[in-house]
This record gives C-alpha cells, structure tokens and sequence, in this order.
C-alpha cells in the first residue's frame, strides 16, 4: 500500500548525532553547507514521492518504505560507482550518509535489502507496461525545482552524446546462436514437446559452450555447425508457437535475422551484408544495438545529454538525458531532447550549442520554426567546390572556386515538382538541390560565427566524462535501455548536486570576502570620527607630541 513518508524527521535525545557528537564534530556536522546537509536538501527531500504512487496498491497491504530513501540510495550507489553491498553498509553505519538519505538518528530503520530490489524491478516493469520510466519523470521534477531556487534560465543550452556498451559479452555469430538456442533448450526441454531424436541432437552439438566450439573448431565445422543450428531451430519454432516466453521469442527473433528459408523450403544463413545492426547482439540484453562511430565499437547504447549554458550564470544543470539503442543517430536527439529540456528550465529555449552529427535539415527547420538559434561546430561531409549567392532579384549564382569563374546556373523543374540547378562542366552537366545549397549557407555560417560563441559547447564534454566517469572502458555494468536510463537519470541527479555544492560554496566565499571587508571599512569609519572628535574636544594649547598620546593607530 502507497504511503508518504514524512519531510521533518524527530530526533532522538540518545541516538541522534547531536548528542553523540561535541565540539569542532558537531559543528561540522551541522554546517548548511555540509554534503551531507546540502544533499538532503537539493535532492532527498525534492523527491515527490506521489511520481511512484503506480507501484503500489492503494488501499491494501503493508505500507512501502519511505521511497525519498531508496531514491537517496541509489543516487549515493551511482555517485561513488559502490557495489549493493557497500552502499547498505555506508547506510546502516556511516552517520554523514545516513544524515544525506534522511535517517537522522542512528537507530532509524533502513528498508532491507529485497525492499531495494523489489523496488526497482517493479520500476523496470512499470516502464515496460506503460512505457514511462518514473525514473526519468523524478529527475525532471527534482531538476525543475533546483532550477527555479537558483535562477537556471535555459535560454541558451548545448548537448553532446555518448556511447555506452551492455554488461555483455562480444559474441560471434556462431556464439549468439548457439547461446540463444541453448537458454531456450534448457527451458523447455522437460516439457515432452520435443522428440527424442531432435533432443539427442541438441545435447550432442550444446554439451560445449559456444566459445568453446569456436575455439577448437575450423572454420568450415563452424559454418557446418551454424547450418545444422539453423535448420534445427526452424523444426523447433512451430512446436511452440503457443509459448510467449522471452527465450522463445528471442529465438525466433535471431532465426529470422540470421537465416532464411527459400521457396524450397530450405534454410540458409545471411550474408553478413543482410544483418542489420539493429540485430540481437547478446540474448541477454535483447535492447542492444551494434554501432561502429569513427572507430569506436558498441554493441549497447547511446546516451544524450542537455544542459544549460546561460550567459550570466555561473551554474549550470543538466535538464535532460536521452537513453536510446546504439544504432540511433545524433540527429534524431535533437528535437525530441529540446522539447523535454523546455519541459524543466523556466525560460524559453533561445540558443542551442552541438557538433556537426546533429545537423540536418529537419533539424535546420525545426530550430527555425521554434525561434532557436542553432550553432554547429561543422557539419559532415566534405567542403563543396562550389559556392551560392542569390541576388535581390532572386536568381541564383554559383562560383567554381577551381577555375574562379562565376558560372550561370539554368534552373530545372522536375515532374514531381523539386526544383534543381544545372551547369555545365568538363565532365558534362553537375545538378544542385536545394540541400547543396542550404548545406553551404551552413557552412559559410559556422565560419562566421565568432570564436566566443563556439566555445559555449565545450564544457559539454566535460559534462559527457562526468556522466561515464565510473565506466572508463565505456561499458556499464547494466543490460537493458531501461536500466540504463535508470542509471542516467541517477547518474545526473548526482552532477547536478555537486554543480550546486560548487555554487553555494562559492557564494558564501563571496559573502564572506565582501562581510569581512565591509567590516574593515565600517571600523575604519569609526575610528576615523573618534579620531576626529578627540581633536575636537582637546586643549588648542598641547603640543603635538602631546595630542599624540590621545591618536589611536
């Protein structure tokens, strides 16, 4: 049964740290400015917990654990890159922890260690029924109010993405099969639904791991194997049409990206070519995708993330982060991840910072319609011979910067309507799109654009490291696109929090600076009219050395 936890914590005369600690340990302790204090504020107690009321029943059952603290654990899990075991230990006996999570005394229970578990797998299931992670929802809600308490605008924001492999295994083809087909024999073969020919079969090729069969085979016993594996799943799929088992799924899955079965009836294995990327890469992480980006390989996801750069502010905060398969483009983030990032800054969006992977003329457009100015660093492809003017009276004139002659395009309509530009060449006739065109303006743009301005975006790589910093071999220790949204959007919480630290400290080393010297000018004021009405009142006939006496230095 769904229950709100309570915001004010009561402390305990005997357990609580106020009456275990003394002198300079309590005063650390309870500094605002603390971690510890700071963290309970920024992000614990911004944690509405009615976002995860879907979980639980309403009015039946024992009530859940205070859902602020397992939040709070999860993002002190992924802020040190600590182990289950490890963050529960720090939980139960590190005070500084225990005050960040919202347990004030040290006898204040913490849930269990199933508690935990079970709560992030109804999450996992929550977000595969209804196709929202609360995760996500949460960091959106606890971001939007950091961003109000400390003016983040969002007016100007940059972006950038990161590739971020499975908790999987790199499986050749052969292996993938093989292991596929195996998880799904180890289920079902008790059920009586396979003759005993086929399972004697099965035993015979699965008794070694598929590693295994690679390493001690040559290469046409593999192929072989491969063929038979194949024909073999294909007598099995129709014995369990009925099923709607993951494993079986997956099976037929891998059966049809893998192979083919002809007009004769006859199975045969895809040309390398036909496999698309998008294809089973592990049958234990399904989501994955395969990408090879400028000689980095993934077989996992790819992770984006939005972040303010306002003018005038020193703070800036991640206010959105995108987890999709691998084979998604950089170009298919933007929109999307602009519109959720709006959903939490206050201001409208004015100015967006990326690379070139971003750019395309949906995009261009976009940008446009929305009134946001979009800076590339550069866009992909090679610079264009040719480069485009149009006069005021609207014709178009191109300049070979080969030959340095300006030459006069003819303009073409085509059937369907799209209008072209033709000139003639040495080679014959060269035709431009209004893609060619827009393509340069762009360029020309970005070469325009002053120095100060590009620079906007570098941070965001800093921003980019932060977020893998436990993963330095770009490999998580997830499966699934949901947990590894789950783990962005922690990953975030916990960036935003240190940015935020940074930033109070900040201002109150400047409070602090402009105190002391106000003070000094205020004592120097009044040590200045003392002075003065010293002078005033003493005797016009002593002698300076006299007067000297009554100065106050």
């Amino acid at each position: 049964m769904f229950k709100k936890s309570s915001k004010s914590g009561q402390l305990n005369i005997f357990t609580s740290p106020k009456s275990l600690f003394s002198g300079n340990s309590l005063k650390m302790y309870e500094d605002e400015q603390a971690w510890h204090n700071q963290f309970r504020k920024q992000v614990t107690m911004r944690i509405d917990e009615n976002i995860f009321r879907p979980l639980y029943c309403q009015d039946n059952g024992t009530p859940n654990a205070p859902i602020r603290v397992l939040v709070a654990m999860m993002v002190l899990k992924e802020a040190e890159g600590l182990s289950d075991q490890k963050i529960f230990e720090n939980c139960r006996f590190n005070l500084l922890v225990r005050s960040a999570i919202g347990l004030y005394n040290a006898d204040d229970p913490l849930p269990t260690e199933s508690t935990y578990y079970l709560f992030r797998k109804r999450i996992q299931e929550y977000a595969k029924e209804e196709n929202e992670n609360l995760f996500e929802t949460a960091f959106a809600q606890i971001t939007k109010g950091q961003c109000a308490e400390f003016e983040v605008s969002g007016k100007r924001i940059r972006m950038d993405s990161k590739l971020l492999g499975s908790n999987i295994a790199w499986l050749s083809r052969y292996e993938l099969i093989h292991e596929t087909l195996r998880l799904f024999y180890d289920q079902v073969k008790q059920a009586g639904q396979l003759d005993k020919a086929i399972k004697d079969r099965l035993d015979e090729l699965l008794k070694l791991e598929g590693n295994k069969v690679v390493y001690i085979c040559s290469g046409e016993e593999v192929k072989s194997r491969l063929q038979e594996l194949g024909e073999l799943i294909y007598k099995i799929l129709p014995l369990f049409l009925s099923s709607t088992g993951v494993h079986y799924q997956t099976l037929q899955r891998v059966f049809n990206e893998q192979y083919r079965v002809d007009e004769k009836k006859v199975v045969v294995a895809r040309e390398k070519e036909e496999i698309s990327a998008k294809s089973v890469q592990s049958p234990h992480d399904t989501d994955c995708h395969y990408r090879n980006k400028d000689d980095q390989k993934v077989k996992g996801f790819s992770i984006n993330v939005t972040e303010s750069c306002d003018d005038d502010k020193s703070l800036n905060l991640i206010g959105h982060v995108d987890v999709r398969k691998a084979s998604c483009s950089d170009v298919d983030f933007l929109q999307d991840d602009i519109e959720k990032a709006q959903e939490v800054f206050p201001d409208k969006i004015q100015t967006a910072h990326a690379d070139g992977a971003y750019h395309s003329p949906d995009n261009q457009q976009y940008c446009k319609d929305n009134e946001i100015d979009l800076y590339l660093h550069a866009i992909q492809g090679a610079k264009s011979r040719y480069q485009f003017n149009f006069a005021e009276n609207g014709e178009l004139s191109i300049f070979d910067t080969i030959t340095n002659e300006i030459v006069g395009p003819k303009m073409i309509i085509s059937k369907d309507g799209t209008v072209k530009w033709r000139i003639k060449t040495e080679k014959g006739y060269r035709y431009f799109t209004q893609k060619d065109i827009d393509g340069y303006l762009i360029r020309k743009q970005i070469a325009e654009t002053p120095i100060e301005t590009l620079q906007f975006r570098n941070n965001v790589e800093a921003t980019i490291f932060q977020l893998g910093y436990h993963y330095p071999n770009a490999k998580s220790r997830y499966r699934g696109e949901i947990k590894h949204q789950m783990w962005a959007n922690i990953r975030c919480l916990w960036v935003n929090f240190v940015r935020i630290l940074n930033y109070i400290k900040q201002l109150c080393q400047r409070t602090s600076f402009f105190a002391k010297y106000e003070l000094k000018y205020h004592c120097a004021k009044l040590i200045f009219a003392f002075q003065s009405f010293l002078t005033a009142i003493l005797p016009h006939h002593l002698s300076s050395s006299e007067n000297a006496d009554f100065s106050i230095s």
